[in-house]
């Protein structure tokens, strides 16, 4: 029997077929005209200056549109009406003194002063909360503390302006009418004084609820509510104290309202008048209390702020 030639043919390749995918191709960076930056990098400072400058032009609406600047400048129209009207009585009639003294002017005022810390502080605490651009600063080399100090000295700057000039103006009235420049420079200068730290109590109080919120209406209500409700109840409490004899506690019921709080710490560091029905008691213990008080409500507004933030910063 005969056997079959084996084959000559080449043994079928087991091995799998070679892929026939293509790499993916590589990337290509496109020349499109950008310069690279090769000036200086200015750092925290200036990025601080520029959030204050930026926040302090937002109170009056500069930068902004025509309606935002309609109602701090119509505030500001407001708080200078008084003034005026009494440099024009002073000029004319020249009584023996000028009608109302600079540490008071506030006092007569402060509706109009709360109406303005109402209405912008929530525009720079609780704007950003709302639109969650707040995450933007601090992705930047913006820590915290300057974001806070910034939109905090803008407010203290914006309400000490506010206030301000109506006294520089009554000043001016006063020297008109030829009253002697040294009695008033030395009031102008207490009625600064009292002004600034007005201003940053009310910047406290208004910032602290202004960041609690992101409805800038609920903001705006509550700031005047605090401010409105603490001032009648503590000068009805007072004159209820001092009519019934207790003059001395009627003169702690100051303690309890931003403006009568900054109206004592004028009577008992500048030795300026009251404008509250009950002045402050008077020696050490009195002093004392208002001083301290004042020193806690800036203090305290400011840490609420940074621990505001903070938990801002860290979600």
């Amino acid at each position: 029997m005969s056997v079959p030639p084996e084959s000559t043919s080449p043994p079928e390749s087991t091995s799998p077929p070679e892929s026939t995918s293509y790499a993916a191709p590589a990337g290509v960076i496109h020349d499109i005209g950008y310069r690279r930056y090769d000036g200086p990098r200015l750092g925290r400072g200036y990025i601080l200056r520029s959030l204050f400058v930026q926040s302090l032009r937002a109170t009056y609406g500069l930068g902004r549109t025509a309606r935002a600047k309609i109602l701090p400048f119509l505030l500001g129209g407001v708080m200078l009406l008084p003034a005026a009207i009494l440099v024009a009585v002073t000029v004319a009639i020249k009584p023996p003194d000028p009608p109302v003294a600079y540490t008071r002017y506030f006092v007569y005022t402060q509706a109009v002063i709360a109406i303005f810390a109402a209405a912008q502080a929530p525009q720079l605490f609780s704007r950003d909360l709302r639109f969650r651009t707040i995450t933007l600063y601090f992705s930047r080399p913006l820590v915290r503390i300057d974001y806070v100090v910034a939109k905090y000295a803008a407010l203290v700057a914006s309400l000490f302006l506010l206030m301000a000039v109506p006294l520089v103006l009554m000043y001016a009235g006063a020297l008109l009418g030829k009253y002697p420049f040294g009695a008033q420079t030395k009031g102008l200068l207490a009625g600064l004084a009292g002004v600034a730290v007005l201003a940053l109590v009310l910047a406290g109080i208004s910032g602290v609820i202004s960041a609690l919120t992101t409805r800038r209406g609920f903001g705006v209500a509550a700031i005047i509510t605090v401010l409105t409700v603490t001032y009648g109840g503590s000068s009805f409490v007072a004159a209820i104290l001092g009519e019934q004899g207790h003059r001395t506690a009627a003169g702690y019921a100051g303690l309890f309202s931003p403006v009568t709080v900054v109206d004592g710490v004028q009577v008992v560091a500048l030795g300026a008048t009251s404008a509250s029905p009950v002045p402050p008691p008077s020696g050490g213990l009195g002093a004392l209390l208002y001083v301290l008080v004042t020193v806690l409500v800036v203090g305290g507004s400011f840490g609420l702020l940074m621990l505001r933030y903070r938990k801002v910063a860290a979600s």
